[in-house]
């Protein structure tokens, strides 16, 4: 028996903040918009939230004029507005008062159970945005992956990188980050 096609709405990142704003989602609903389509984000673990707040401390220092978001929007085209788990954006709070910002110097995704959503659904959307550099803080293999050169809609640099070696952010090259500093 053939199955009908059927199509699916994409919202509009537009749509999808008046969806918010008048109290479609649960107000304990934690939802991101990624390319029109609404995705529950996964329960975070103890291990997720330290992880979360650690790289906001070690990338304090590299970026002492930047603004560091955490778990905030950013608002990447009409349909998207992912909320990595630490951004590091140009200015400051106030800056951003009255729209999200569009991009990032920097974003860091903490994955355990959100690893293959974070590498298909949301590095594509960081690269096609130009960020230069994203991180993903992968628990499975207790690695940072840092991904350089967005072209295209994907980046063109990969580098996996373990407990014992360190990091230097592109946008703070003298500051060097232990990865093990990084991990809970």
């Amino acid at each position: 028996m053939a199955v009908a096609a059927i199509d699916f709405h994409r919202w509009t990142r537009e749509e999808y903040e008046q969806m918010a704003a008048s109290g479609f989602f649960p107000p304990d609903a934690r939802v991101e918009l990624i390319d029109g389509l609404v995705y529950d984000m996964t329960p975070q673990s103890s291990g997720h939230t330290t992880s979360v707040h650690l790289a906001a401390e070690a990338l304090r220092p590299a970026f002492p004029g930047s603004y560091l978001r955490v778990q905030s929007p950013l608002a990447l085209g009409e349909r998207s507005a992912p909320e990595p788990d630490v951004a590091v954006v140009t200015g400051s709070p106030r800056d951003y008062r009255d729209s999200h910002p569009s991009t990032a110097l920097l974003v860091v995704e903490v994955a355990d159970a959100s690893l293959l959503h974070d590498r298909k659904r949301k590095l594509p959307l960081y690269a096609a945005a130009g960020i230069p550099e994203a991180w993903i803080l992968n628990f499975k293999q207790k690695a940072l992956e840092v991904y350089r050169n967005p072209v295209d809609g994907e980046y063109r640099s990969r580098t996996v990188l373990r407990a014992g070696e360190s990091v230097s952010p592109l946008s703070g090259p003298g500051i060097s980050i232990g990865i093990a500093d990084l991990l809970p």
